[in-house]
């Protein structure tokens, strides 16, 4: 599919849907739990739903009927050996979290599989780390990837990760609590910490106890067991990126409707990126109303806030000056590299952009409508959808069914808006 954009005026407000983050952790620890789990306004997506099937074929039952309510009965720790391949689709999150749920089968095998790209993403350190606490993990290619085959039963131990990505540590904090015996895990790296503080949050509302020496060292109990909940899904910051960057383009006035800025989501962080850039951003009992001022270019740490780097190299274009995002290496390992995507498909549009190892530098540009690819990445197809909206002319951006991976509603969205926005199938 593609997406046709024109310039348009943005003003108004937007209800931001819930986070992929948290909805999927819900789901885990509602799978793990012994009872029945209220899932309140989670988000219902491609990447969400491939967690609810996994967690299904693994013995949970799960009734996704009701759009605002989600029902579901964990195996109380005890998963069992599916009959068939679990295929994760094209959720990264959902593989990482769910190959350590896997590990605490009795009998049998699990098999996980995926698309394309989650054939290409790297799971090396989490499966090394699961066979030191006693599991047995095997990449069927040898290459550190999916397809993954999976033997129990996590018995504990010591083991050290380097996580690149913060999901290699939720994935082991999430199953840790439920092996046999005692888990130490050292973390000499860790990349993206505020999803791990998002996976604790989960953790300590079910019941779960944990010492932890900061995000460091970690010691993790086995026998303990989930507790079933009742917790509403807090909106999502990664996804409300989107709106709060748009507001601050052209001559924008939008109100992002539905935030918790209590909640431990890492992109909370983009509000004050955007300050810092010179946007107009006030915080009130309704919502966050973001209005354009004098942007200028900055330097940016994003290695907390890598889903942001697509839409803060837009916003950067559109600054003054140079605007360097940097630290935030593991962007070229999420859906695409993001890096050298982001540059490549800017640079079709007129930006002036050069890519780092670790980021981007990019200079203030003149935009040009252009025919682009998203690359089956749901956050650059938005991406580059806000940067259509600021220019004069008809943008084309294919592989825009990405979208369904986090945000089926971003075109509806925009078009209450005012967004000039319409998906069509290819020719």
């Amino acid at each position: 599919m593609r997406l046709i954009c024109q310039r348009s005026a943005l003003s108004g407000a937007v209800d931001i849907p819930g986070s992929k983050s948290h909805t999927i952790r819900a789901v885990a620890v509602a799978a793990l739990a012994d009872g029945e789990s209220r899932i309140e306004s989670p988000l219902a997506s491609a990447d969400t739903l491939a967690a609810v099937d996994a967690y299904r074929a693994l013995g949970a039952e799960i009734d996704t009927s009701q759009p605002e309510l989600w029902l579901a009965r964990g195996f109380a720790g005890r998963p069992k050996a599916p009959a068939n391949v679990i295929d994760v689709r094209n959720s990264g999150t959902t593989l990482r979290i769910a190959t350590g749920s896997a590990t605490l089968i009795s009998t049998g095998l699990v098999v996980f599989t995926g698309d394309d790209q989650i054939r290409r993403r790297p799971i090396g350190p989490l499966t090394r780390s699961l066979n030191d606490l006693g599991a047995s993990v095997t990449s069927t290619l040898d290459n550190g990837c999916a397809p993954l085959v999976i033997g129990g039963r996590l018995r504990g131990g010591k083991t050290s990760i380097e996580a690149v990505s913060s999901q290699y540590l939720s994935s082991l904090l999430i199953c840790c609590p439920l092996a046999d015996g005692v888990s130490e895990i050292d973390v000499p790296l860790l990349n993206e910490k505020p999803y791990v503080h998002i996976t604790l949050d989960w953790l300590e509302r079910s019941g779960i106890q944990i010492e932890r020496d900061e995000l460091k060292w970690f010691r993790v109990a086995g026998g303990q067991r989930y507790r079933p909940f009742s917790r509403r899904v807090a909106a999502d910051f990664s996804s409300a990126t989107f709106f709060l960057a748009a507001g601050v383009l052209g001559d924008n006035d939008v109100l992002v409707r539905g935030l918790d800025m209590s909640d431990p989501q890492g992109d909370k962080a983009v509000i004050d990126y955007l300050r810092q850039m010179g946007a107009q951003i006030d915080i009130q009992p309704n919502g966050i109303r973001v209005r354009p001022g004098e942007l200028k270019g900055c330097e940016l740490d994003l290695n907390a806030t890598p889903d942001a780097l697509p839409m803060m190299a837009v916003v950067g274009c559109f600054a003054r000056g140079k605007t360097s995002l940097v630290n935030v290496p593991q962007a070229r390992l999420k859906e695409t590299d993001r890096i050298a995507v982001m540059a490549a498909e800017l640079s079709k549009m007129g930006a002036v952009i050069r890519e780092r190892p670790d980021g981007l530098e990019i200079e203030e540009s003149r935009l040009k409508p252009a025919e682009v690819c998203g690359h089956h990445d749901h956050r650059v197809v938005m991406a580059l959808a806000v940067a259509a909206s600021a220019i004069e002319g008809r943008t084309i951006i294919h592989t825009a069914e990405a979208m369904q991976v986090t945000f089926p509603t971003f075109v509806d969205c925009m078009s209450r808006l005012g967004g000039r926005q319409q998906v069509e199938q290819d020719p």
